[in-house]
């Protein structure tokens, strides 16, 4: 199998100015230079992490719905990102997954961050999405979702990739980079985690250190407090052969996860 190229965007947010944060990405991925399949963008690329619902929620017809699925045409790249929806009467942060061909997938934050109330405002999805990208399989997440392992379990190496996409703050920085190299060496994948900088509209400052890291959890590319765009190759040969070489996933401990929607192996 190929190498996959993914493009990790690491950019300030204006605070809840959509028209804006659209306008400005959309120079950015213009930008890119090299060749790429996948494009990753920051959580809540449109809003920045907010809460405010009633104002800022879009339907699935929404301006930022719409730029992501215009952008992927016009790329020929897969773009991912999360954006605040609004759906059958709850709100969701919900993770879109624009193809070239008009079709999406999507994935809905899983864990709520209750620290900063987002558990009063949105309602938690209960389903992993995988995608398939040039025979690669690739589960997203977002920003929270992190600290929980059962959730991001790699069953029988489901998924080759796990995407991370963040508002996650500087103050805990440390966490964010230790819990990613954890992420990729428990789980025998690549990890990519892409967050934000700057400060936001409550006065918390983000560093960024989006990153991507190989399956034995060494770092292939990192940058933080600064803005970036950044390709990179995966090497799906080299995945393979350590899986093989070290197979540690046959070992793994059988998971039971309960969800909304049952038990889930």
């Amino acid at each position: 199998m190929r190498d996959l190229k993914v493009t990790l965007v690491q950019t300030e947010l204006i605070w809840e100015d959509v028209e804006s944060n659209l306008s400005i990405l959309t120079r950015k991925i213009d930008s890119i230079q090299e060749d790429t399949q996948l494009i990753i963008l920051p959580e809540m690329f449109s809003t920045a992490f907010s809460t405010n619902v009633e104002k800022l929620a879009e339907d699935m017809n929404g301006p930022a719905v719409r730029w992501l699925l215009d952008m992927s045409r016009r790329t020929g790249a897969d773009i991912a990102g999360s954006v605040m929806l609004k759906e059958n009467g709850s709100y969701l942060n919900r993770l879109i997954w624009a193809r070239p061909d008009g079709t999406f997938l999507t994935y809905d934050k899983r864990h709520l961050f209750r620290m900063g109330r987002e558990h009063d405002y949105y309602s938690a999805g209960s389903r992993h999405l995988t995608v398939d990208l040039s025979g690669w399989k690739i589960r997203p997440f977002i920003c929270y979702d992190l600290r929980f392992p059962c959730w991001i379990r790699n069953i029988e190496n489901a998924y080759d990739i796990a995407v991370f996409v963040a508002n996650w703050p500087g103050k805990r920085s440390f966490h964010w980079n230790t819990l990613l190299t954890a992420r990729a060496i428990e789980n025998q994948c690549y990890v990519i985690g892409v967050n934000r900088v700057g400060v936001d509209g409550k006065g918390l400052a983000h560093s960024g250190d989006s990153c991507i890291m190989d399956y034995f959890g060494e770092t292939v590319f990192q940058h933080s407090y600064s803005e970036c765009i950044h390709t990179a190759a995966l090497s799906y040969e080299k995945l393979r052969d350590y899986r093989n070489k070290f197979p540690a996933w046959m070992d793994s401990d059988p998971v039971m996860i309960k969800t909304g929607s049952g038990i889930e192996g």
